[in-house]
């Protein structure tokens, strides 16, 4: 057993849930993929599940209303998937609701079986959830005026940034702090921060930590590209000569985490210490 003073102002990761490109549905899928050195990024013209790259792509950055990005890590799966029954939730309600939302709903039941929490156990829990967000492609959709005659009294609650965690913190009735963050690249960074924050202070005794991305239109590599932000070759080549920009993907990652104190008194599986 650690001496107390070890295990004092650390936090321990118990619960992993995740879905991440191309298609690994778990942390083991995920680590196999890494192990074999795989590589999600794949040409946009391959996705045709999401816009016409003929109509928006251009390898020349000055053309007006082009993106020259070439690539980005998509999800094998149909986004569009899900159960809402299984979250208490209608369809009609769920019809309105972004894919971010639904990945990381599914992504926090996961790390929930993952830590061992049965639902019912959580339910009234001081468990705070701490989301990273950036972009909101689903609201874009929403709000185009061929499709504004479609919303309705879910579509505030579908669309809503703030919504990616409350959205969690409802489902699974959790009564800790519930807060979205974007500081763009770094926003799932800034939430883990946050929740070990949180934690730190005692004002949850256990914390979701996560971030979420999901590409289903064209406007944001648009406006990345004009600013120069994705790199022309596709890929992320950082601190490399080469590096040129960033590549986007997408997909939802969620940690459940606890004191490290409180994990060790319980008996968790502990997966990683996060010392600072």
């Amino acid at each position: 057993m650690p001496a107390e003073a070890d295990l004092h102002g650390k936090f321990a990761i118990v619960g992993i849930g995740c879905r991440l490109p191309p298609g690994a549905t778990s942390l083991a899928a995920f680590w196999r993929f890494l192990l074999r050195g795989g590589n999600a990024l794949k040409s946009i013209r391959a996705k045709r599940d999401r816009w016409d790259w003929r109509q928006y792509f251009d390898e020349n950055p000055a053309r007006p209303g082009k993106t020259y990005a070439p690539k980005a890590a998509f999800l094998d799966a149909d986004v569009r998937q899900f159960d809402p029954l299984a979250f208490g939730m209608s369809p009609r309600e769920a019809a309105s609701l972004d894919p971010q939302q639904r990945l990381l709903l599914e992504a926090a039941w996961e790390a929930f079986e993952d830590a061992g929490v049965p639902l019912e156990r959580a339910a009234g829990a001081p468990i705070g959830v701490f989301v990273g967000g950036f972009c909101l492609d689903h609201l874009l959709l929403q709000a185009r005026p061929s499709n504004r005659h479609l919303i309705n009294a879910h579509s505030a609650g579908g669309v809503m940034m703030t919504v990616l965690s409350n959205r969690v913190s409802h489902a699974f009735d959790l009564r800790g702090p519930s807060l979205t963050l974007d500081t763009a690249c770094s926003s799932s960074l800034v939430a883990l921060h946050y929740a070990c924050q949180s934690l730190r202070a005692r004002e949850c005794d256990a914390a979701f930590a996560g971030g979420v991305n999901v590409m289903t239109r064209p406007e944001f590599p648009i406006i990345m590209s004009k600013g120069h932000f994705l790199s022309h070759h596709g890929e992320c080549h950082a601190y490399d000569e080469s590096a040129a920009g960033y590549a986007r993907g997408e997909g939802a990652g969620m940690l459940l985490l606890k004191r490290l104190e409180d994990a060790v008194a319980a008996g968790d599986y502990i997966h990683a210490v996060v010392r600072g």
